[in-house]
């Protein structure tokens, strides 16, 4: 699905989404990433959330977003509280969605210029190493 083109100057925008691919601006990932409001796309170590560890969302900090929108893949799964507690002690919100969701609400909240980090699930595609 492509997104809108509408946005802010100098930010990052998820332009489009497939099922094991995602670009931001005219990019394309094919493996999990964290996309900060600004700077460089970086990636994320997970395929799944059951791949997830603490180590994953301390690696959000260094960011300094003031929220995480985390796209949990094709469908909505939570992780445990205890593994994302480095951004709860530091007063940073965390919302869970779909993939989907996580990069339109992403969109939107940068594009009111708020201190967002898309935290990013995607598998990588069958018979991709």
């Amino acid at each position: 699905m492509k997104f809108q083109p509408d946005q802010l100057e100098g930010v990052n925008a998820i332009s489009r989404l497939d099922a094991d691919r995602l670009w931001v601006h005219q990019t394309p990932f094919t493996h999990s990433v964290l996309v900060p409001w600004r700077g460089e796309v970086q990636p994320w170590a997970a395929n799944s959330p059951a791949d997830l560890t603490a180590a994953h969302f301390e690696q959000i900090l260094a960011l300094q977003p003031e929220l995480v929108i985390f796209g949990s893949g094709a469908k909505l799964a939570f992780v445990s509280p205890q593994l994302y507690r480095a951004l709860i002690e530091r007063r940073i919100g965390i919302e869970t969605m779909d993939t989907g969701a996580a990069c339109r609400t992403y969109n939107v909240l940068v594009n009111e210029g708020r201190k967002v980090v898309g935290a990013i699930l995607l598998s990588p595609a069958a018979g991709s190493a």
